[in-house]
């Protein structure tokens, strides 16, 4: 039976390595560093990992007495991983947090979220709601809710979509009506609340997007709420039921030991809460969430391939067929060969956006501005491709992938959600050519391309010149796909490029992971020529890139021809 296994020198490569992310912090040396990470993975092996079959199997369970039931490991777990300090990672000294880079924090949370995804899912809507809290908030707000969040007592979620409304905000009929104390009573009910309720915490913190009296339809009427599952006391103490119910749980395909919820507000009584930031901004409010959300969702996918390739990878070394174990097959090999330049080449872009956090306060005037083009990247495109990438575990396995003796079809069934929540991959799509291309004119994705050009441009990357034409031809397609979408522009033809935009993500995601890699074959091409030991690992670096080149990045082709030589007027056609 293969070993939980972090691949934990590809991690140090692109963080200390690549990225030189040790820069960026005084409190900490580059091995203190390591040391967090190495001391985090040891925990997510120990008491994460540990646990992620029987959330699967157990799962989640809606009681009379108790409410939502979650595992005991899934409790004992979370507890450890407050105690320990591993929620607080990241965050500032002055409410509790231990400063560290964003992509360190980053990368302990991929190994958190791959080793048990469904029980990363209760911490890390919490934080996301803290962070929320911790941004817009009101100091009162900031004083009653911070300190029992980042102790783990509470946690947090955030309620945005309702019955018949789906992925439409804006159609959200929960209302919330002024008092005279200054709480709103909030009435209304949310569907798919991932992590809604739980006994993990004693209390439940809600951000509840509603609408309150005489507002506007759509998403500009909308303002955002906090609604805890249980009163607070003046002296921070749990208070009396404030009728947050949670009236269904979610059967599921995975993430079972995640309780998605519905939640009904204010349907057996009085329910208060609390406006937060301005009223009419819930959305905008909201998406602070929201896009640490999508950024996360793509770490569920690469997180999730990573570890289900090193557990293939093991297998595929055991197995015996033929007189030889099966990893010495042509056809197995390069299966593995694919899943292993895929899920390096996602992680390798996860840190480069995670470590935009840090570049921006640098001063930095592109940061701010790449790390937005690239969320939705992150999102949609690891997402994607990390689901295909947890099937070829299946195949790997053969028939013991399809049981669940080995636990790898797991994976397959806890990824694929991440395609579809915090707005679908065909939203992304639409959000990465409308807003983050077109809006600008197509500034920062050109300078993005400009990095891409300069690493074209280094002397070492002759050494892989069909690679890197490959790359160069793929920059000079998706300038010419964009000057097709602005002829659809100008004519207010917008449903002919919303028709292709999935495709064309797909098409960038090739293209930027592509440059990711190329990037690392030439650091580790540098550290070869100073001399660095690490002679397999580093070589692998540049077998990676071309892999990927061979088997993703050659795909741009046939996209790049489905985009530009064929009309997209089957969008007026009825089906």
């Amino acid at each position: 039976m293969a070993k939980y296994r972090t691949d934990l020198k590809d991690i140090s490569f692109n963080l200390f390595k690549d990225l030189k992310v040790q820069e960026h912090t005084q409190d900490y040396g580059e091995n203190d560093l390591k040391d967090i990470i190495i001391q985090f993975d040891k925990f997510a092996e120990n008491e994460v990992y540990s646990c992620r079959v029987e959330g699967d199997e157990v799962g989640v369970k809606l009681t009379e007495d108790r409410g939502v039931v979650v595992p005991e490991s899934f409790k004992k777990a979370t507890k450890q991983y407050y105690e320990n300090g591993w929620f607080a990672l990241g965050y500032p000294e002055e409410i509790g947090g231990m400063p560290a880079p964003h992509s360190v924090s980053f990368a302990c949370t991929s190994i958190y979220v791959g080793a048990n995804c469904a029980l990363s899912m209760y911490s890390g809507l919490s934080q996301g709601a803290m962070n929320v809290i911790l941004q817009v908030g009101s100091d009162e707000q900031k004083a009653k809710f911070i300190a029992p969040m980042m102790e783990g007592r509470w946690g947090g979620t955030m309620c945005l979509t309702e019955p018949g409304a789906g992925s439409d905000v804006g159609a959200s009929k929960t209302t919330a009506s002024p008092n005279d104390d200054g709480t709103y009573s909030v009435k209304g009910v949310k569907i798919f609340i991932s992590s809604g309720e739980s006994d993990i915490y004693e209390n439940n913190i809600h951000l509840v997007l509603a609408r309150t009296p005489g507002s506007e339809e759509g998403t500009k009427g909308l303002s955002l709420f906090i609604v805890p599952r249980s009163q607070v006391n003046e002296d921070g103490s749990v208070g009396e039921y404030n009728n947050v119910k949670c009236t269904k749980i979610e059967e599921k395909m995975g993430i079972h030991g995640s309780a998605t919820c519905e939640l009904t507000f204010g349907g057996e009584g009085d329910c208060r809460g609390w406006l937060i930031g301005k009223e009419h901004e819930g959305i905008v409010n909201m998406f602070i969430m929201m896009n640490e959300a999508r950024l996360l969702c793509g770490i569920q996918g690469e997180s999730q391939a990573n570890l289900a390739y090193e557990l293939t990878e093991q297998y595929a070394k055991e197995r015996s067929q033929f007189n030889k174990e099966i990893i010495n097959h042509p056809d197995v090999k390069r299966m593995l060969l694919k899943m292993r330049a895929m899920s390096r080449g996602m992680r390798s872009l996860i840190l480069y956006t995670s470590n935009l956090f840090d570049v921006e306060k640098t001063g930095d005037k592109l940061a701010e501005k790449e790390l937005a083009l690239l969320t939705p990247v992150c999102k949609a495109y690891c997402t994607d491709e990390a689901f295909q990438v947890t099937v070829d575990a299946i195949q790997v396995h053969g028939g013991y992938g399809y049981c669940t003796e080995y636990g790898i079809e797991q994976f397959a069934r806890d990824t694929k959600i991440a395609t579809i929540y915090e707005g679908t991959n065909g939203i992304q799509a639409l959000d990465f050519v409308m807003r983050k291309i077109l809006k600008d004119k197509g500034e920062t994705f050109m300078a993005l391309g400009a990095k891409i050009q300069e690493s074209l441009a280094n002397p070492i990357a002759s050494k892989w010149k069909n690679e890197c034409a490959s790359l160069a031809t793929s920059m000079q397609k998706a300038q010419t796909i964009l000057e097709h979408y602005g002829k659809y522009a100008n004519d207010k033809n917008f449903d002919a490029i919303l028709a292709s935009s999935t495709d064309f993500l797909a098409f960038c995601g090739n293209l930027i992971v592509a440059w990711r890699l190329l990037r690392g074959a030439i650091v580790a091409e540098e550290l070869l020529a100073q001399g660095d030991e690490d002679k397999v690992y580093l070589e692998s670096k540049a077998l990676d890139f071309k892999i990927f080149c061979q088997h993703y990045l050659s795909r741009n082709a046939g996209i790049a021809q489905s985009i530009l030589n064929f009309d997209q007027d089957w969008t007026t056609v009825e089906l």
